[in-house]
Formats: structure tokens, sequence, C-alpha cells
């Protein structure tokens, strides 16, 4: 949880503008909209106390974190992160609208979950927000959801049923014991968009929560499920969406103004020169994305991805936008490790804080060589920026980790490449970009 999901901060519109109607099942949505890294100066996180490396180092702190949220254990870090975390938190947030009219609320959007859901009035145990809380009375739209209807279905063993007044409720729980709690509704979500048209949805489930507990930060108001579950903001839009959506993360290093992008449907078509695409595998866990990593090339010299013990290495790694770090098996990772270490042949540095294994000193002149990601189908060929951050004036790190849980693929690796999902065709696509262009 703190997670993938990290996060993206969507800029809200005039509500005079002219709005855009998912009543129609066949037309087809094509929008862009502005992602914000929680660090960024445009998010409600950004701590201006914070160096650039300070902030950084917290990224990779909470990716440590993230990894219990997919592995579905209890937090029992050996290394505690020394920042705050934010559950089910990702590294972008987004701004949302609910309701009719429009109630603006801050969420984390996270990848690696599915349910959208906000603290909502009367809230009988809930953390402190900052902003004022959703009030599903003052909606003309709002309504719950009852026992019997698909919505409560799809939920699963996360939804249970009051015999009062037959109300579908959810319950979720996260890897370091945050929780929500509350019921299950049917509102209009509104969305910003790049180019002033704001997209409104009618009939989006959503979480309306009443006891929400743990972790989560003050700042923000709920999260914005963009897995690959039935219930996510991504499969609601389905058909008008084609199932369709990408993004582009600027790099860490690049002006803290720029902001990234997240496309939807016809928007978010990768095409062109340079693309490589990978099968996404569907698993008994549906909410997460799961590719198949064959190897990694250093150079000239190659990795190979171990084998489980079924000898299938199909659907091995999770891709996800809400985690800094690229993780992978211990073993695996200790075997690349050693690799790009004797590729560089430079003297290494210890990290004080034990967060990277690999590092070097900052005013070294490193010839980092060319690290290849060999996705079944894609050959995925990393920049520089890509494997390295710096955490420190004088330390710079490989951003690569060992973890005995599981493999995924963070957004330290995926900045200044357009990343298109297809949960229809069902593919990921890479194609090298700058993103700060997008």
């Amino acid at each position: 949880m703190t997670s993938l999901f990290s996060s993206v901060l969507f800029s809200l519109c005039l509500l005079s503008s002219l709005f855009l109607s998912n009543a129609n099942a066949h037309a087809k949505l094509g929008f862009t909209a502005d992602l914000i890294h929680r660090d960024s100066p445009k998010s409600p996180f950004y701590n201006p106390m914070e160096t650039s490396f300070q902030r950084t180092r917290n990224a990779i702190h909470r990716s440590s974190n993230r990894v219990f949220h997919f592995s579905g254990k209890d937090d029992a870090s050996t290394d505690p992160p020394q920042s705050e975390i934010t559950s089910n938190g990702g590294e972008y947030l987004m701004n949302v609208s609910l309701g009719t009219p429009p109630f603006p609320i801050m969420a984390i959007a996270d990848t690696g979950s599915d349910l959208l859901w906000t603290q909502c009035k009367p809230c009988e145990d809930c953390y402190a927000q900052v902003d004022p809380l959703f009030d599903p009375k003052a909606s003309s739209t709002y309504k719950d959801v009852s026992c019997s209807s698909s919505q409560c279905t799809a939920l699963e063993n996360q939804a249970s049923c009051s015999t009062n007044d037959n109300t579908c409720t959810y319950s979720m729980s996260y890897g370091d014991q945050s929780f929500t709690k509350g019921n299950v509704a049917a509102d209009t979500l509104t969305l910003g968009s790049t180019n002033n048209r704001p997209v409104q949805l009618k009939n989006i489930v959503i979480g309306c929560g009443h006891n929400d507990a743990g972790t989560f930060n003050k700042k923000g108001s709920g999260i914005v499920g963009l897995g690959g579950g039935s219930i996510s903001l991504v499969s609601q839009l389905g058909d008008s969406i084609d199932g369709k959506f990408s993004y582009c993360l600027v790099p860490l290093a690049s002006k803290t103004d720029l902001t990234s992008k997240i496309n939807f449907g016809t928007n978010a078509v990768v095409s062109g020169t340079g693309v490589v695409s990978t099968p996404l595998i569907t698993k008994s866990q549906a909410t997460f994305y799961y590719l198949t990593l064959e190897s990694i090339s250093v150079g000239s010299k190659n990795v190979k991805f171990p084998s489980t013990d079924s000898g299938s290495s199909e659907g091995n790694i999770i891709i996800d936008s809400g985690t800094t770090l690229t993780i992978l098996p211990t073993a695996f990772y200790s075997e690349l490790e050693a690799v790009v270490a004797s590729s560089i042949g430079a003297e290494r540095k210890d990290d004080p804080q034990n967060g990277l294994g690999l590092c070097y000193s900052a005013t070294t002149d490193l010839k980092v060589p060319v690290i290849t990601m060999h996705f079944d189908g894609a050959d995925v060929k990393l920049d520089s920026s890509n494997s390295f951050v710096q955490i420190s004036e004088d330390l710079v790190c490989f951003s690569f980790r060992g973890s005995e849980d599981l493999a995924i693929y963070g957004n330290l690796a995926q900045m200044n490449f357009l990343v298109g999902y297809d949960t229809v065709s069902k593919k990921v696509s890479f194609k090298p970009a700058d993103c700060s262009k997008m």
C-alpha cells in the first residue's frame, strides 16, 4: 500500500466548461491529464524544508514499504522508513471531483489497488484529514449500492451486507495494518483534462469510508484504484476507453514544475518507431499488472531470471507506477549487482542508511553500462538515469534492490518511456520518449 501505487494530480477545470459523459456506452473517450509526483511543489505532500536528496531517500524508503502491499504480508520491516508513510500511497496524486455538484478530493492514484474511495461524512472513526470530508447527502447523484447488485459482488470477499437496509459495505486492510471501511456506492466522477474539457463519468462505483485508520496522511483523502480488477476506474471505464491507458513519467532530475501525463482511451495508444510490447499476464489476483521478465543484460553479459519451483517464469514481475525502485528476487539481484559492479570497476561506497546495495561517489566519472530489460517479446534499454539515482550530494546508487517477497518494475526504470496498458489485447508497450515534452 503505501505503496506503486509512487500518484497523479488531475487539474480541475471550470465546471462551466463542456462536459463529456459516459452515458452512451458506445461513445469513445480520449483524454489526457496531469500526473504530479507527490514530492513536487504542486503536491500537498511537498515539504519545502527537505532537500531533493532527502525526497529521493524518502521515495526509496516508501518502495521498501510498498513490497508489503503486493506480497500481502504484515509490515515486518527491519529497516523502518524514516519518513511518514502514506498507506496504499504510490508516488503520484490525483485530484478528482465526486458528486453533483462536483466536490473536489485529493487522492493517491494506485495501479496496485482497485477501489476508488474517500472519507465521507459522517465519519465514525476516521484519520485526521486537512480537506473537508465528502458529504454524500449533499450530492444529488449519490446512491448506496444494494447487496444483490453486481457492483457489490464484484468486491468479493471485501464486501459484506447489512441485513437491516440491504446496503453493501466494504472493508479493506493494507500491509501496514491500515484499513478503510464504509458503504459501497455509485456517484458521478469528474476528471480534469489538459484540453480544458472536464470528463464527467456517471454511476462510478466508489467506497464511502466511514471508519478509516492507520498511517494515512492527513493531506490525502483516499485512493483512486487504477488496477486490473473489475471495480477499478480503468475497468469501469471499460469500452469507453477500449481498456487503454498510458503514462509518461518525467525524470526526478527534471525541473520540479514539470508534470507527467496520464492518457486514457484514444489518447493512450502507443505507436510509432521504437515501440516494443510484452504480454500482460492475468493471474488470480487480477488487481496487479504482471509481466514476464526473462533476463537482464549488462552490456554483453546476460543474467537470466530464475525459474520458479514449477519451472514457469510467466508473470514473474509486477509493473507499478507507485514503487520507486525496481525490486528483484534476492539471489537474482545479487548476481545482477555483481555483474554491474564488475562492469563499472570503480571503488564502491557504502550507503550509510543501508537502503541500496551498490553505491559510488557522486564525484566519480562513472561509466555506467547499458542495462537492458528483456521482457517476453520486448527489450527495453535503460538510460543511466533509469538505473542509477543520486541519493545525496556525494553518493549515487544502483536503483535496483533485492527482496525475498516478489519482483516489481518500479517507476525510476519507467521514466522517459511512454508506457501503455491495453487490458483488452493484454499487452504493455514501451516507447522511449522525452516525457518533459509530452
